[in-house]
């Protein structure tokens, strides 16, 4: 009986605490004041160029990398949010010959809006990849943004012959990191 009598007034106890509650008045005014910034980082380019391929029928070639379409930029979300964005640039050249990259960020009119420049020693036997970041803000920000492609040229330095049969490659990998302010 007094089990019962203890398991009926734990039980009124518990029903009272779940009957009285708190709460506030909610503001929702504050969503007027909510601000994102959100970063994010995507792969813009990649390739990877053997030694054999700048030579064609047994003469040596500057090469042209195929115009990579870049529209991310032109979409009307980043076009109103983005307000920084970051081209990261790393190249490995394993080839015995030095090289210039000129990397052309064109519109859509192929009219070229801003050029990367870098210069790539010859491959001594060590490692030495280049890595450039390259940061787009306020009027050099407003070129990113109008942006469509990239083209790649690849021009030879003097140096040792290449042949069919050379060895090593160039590679370059880029990555885009976009900031971006949501209000």
């Amino acid at each position: 009986m007094k089990l019962v009598f203890s398991n009926r007034i734990l039980l009124l106890f518990i029903i009272s605490l779940f009957s009285f509650s708190c709460s506030s008045d909610l503001d929702f005014n504050q969503a007027n004041d909510l601000k994102l910034e959100p970063i994010f980082v995507a792969n813009l380019a990649y390739f990877e160029i053997p030694a054999h391929e700048f030579v064609a029928n047994g003469i040596e070639q500057n090469l042209t990398v195929a115009s990579a379409t870049v529209d991310v930029f032109n979409d009307a979300f980043f076009k109103m949010h983005l307000t920084k964005a970051d081209l990261s640039f790393e190249i490995d050249n394993t080839i015995n010959r030095g090289y210039t990259l000129d990397i052309i960020l064109q519109d859509r009119n192929n009219q070229p809006l801003y050029t990367i420049n870098f210069n790539i020693p010859a491959y001594t036997g060590v490692a030495n990849p280049i890595t450039k970041i390259v940061t787009f803000e306020n009027a050099k920000l407003d070129l990113l943004k109008s942006t469509t492609k990239m083209t790649f040229v690849l021009k030879m330095l003097a140096g040792p012959p290449l042949s069919a049969n050379s060895i090593g490659s160039f590679k370059l990998r880029s990555d885009v990191t976009a900031y971006l302010i949501v209000q």
